[in-house]
């Protein structure tokens, strides 16, 4: 992850990757016989580490785990960046990683559409579907942190976040963390 972060997934070597996990290259094909198996594999370990994140927030609302979910994301700068490199160089149609995206931003607009219909039921205080919703909020949690990554002191990504969510309506009663002015 490191390495595809710091030299890109077209720039980083098999040779590369097995020296820096101290392995042989054929101990590395052994694991991930192509190097788009790793470059899936990686993006899959990311996913679960994630998924391992939020269910340590199992009681909290599920706007709260999101949130919690950009408060880690800003403690990790590297897989966030590989995550944004990958899903921007995806788009290219003979990208390795392309059916890995394409079938993540489904199944995370179906979860983003999930958790906002736990929360605020068929229609968000402002009026949208949470389905209409669950793209733009991946979008803002996308976007926020490309903006985070080029400018990390001025782009405060949890806060942003929170923000975001106050914009569709989430009850400001609502305990998110931070001090009420």
């Amino acid at each position: 992850m490191e390495l595809i972060s710091e030299r890109g997934y077209r720039r980083t070597s098999l040779a590369a990757v097995a020296e820096r996990a101290g392995l042989t290259q054929q101990g590395l094909l052994h694991h991930f016989p192509t190097k788009e198996l790793l470059l899936v594999g990686v993006l899959e370990a990311r996913d679960r580490w994630d998924l391992a994140s939020a269910a340590a927030y199992s009681g909290a609302s599920s706007t709260d785990t999101l949130a919690q979910l950009v408060d880690y994301n800003a403690t990790r700068p590297a897989i966030v960046q590989t995550y944004t490199v990958l899903s921007a160089d995806s788009v290219t149609e003979d990208h390795p990683a392309r059916d890995f995206f394409e079938s993540r931003f489904r199944t995370v607009r179906e979860s983003m559409a999930a958790a906002l219909r736990a929360e605020f039921g068929d229609t968000l205080p402002g009026g949208l579907t949470p389905d209409q919703a669950a793209p733009l909020m991946v979008a803002v949690m996308d976007g926020l942190q490309l903006q985070w990554l080029l400018d990390p002191e001025k782009v405060d990504m949890p806060a942003s976040f929170r923000d975001f969510l106050a914009l569709l309506g989430r009850d400001a009663g609502q305990d998110d963390g931070r001090e009420t002015p």
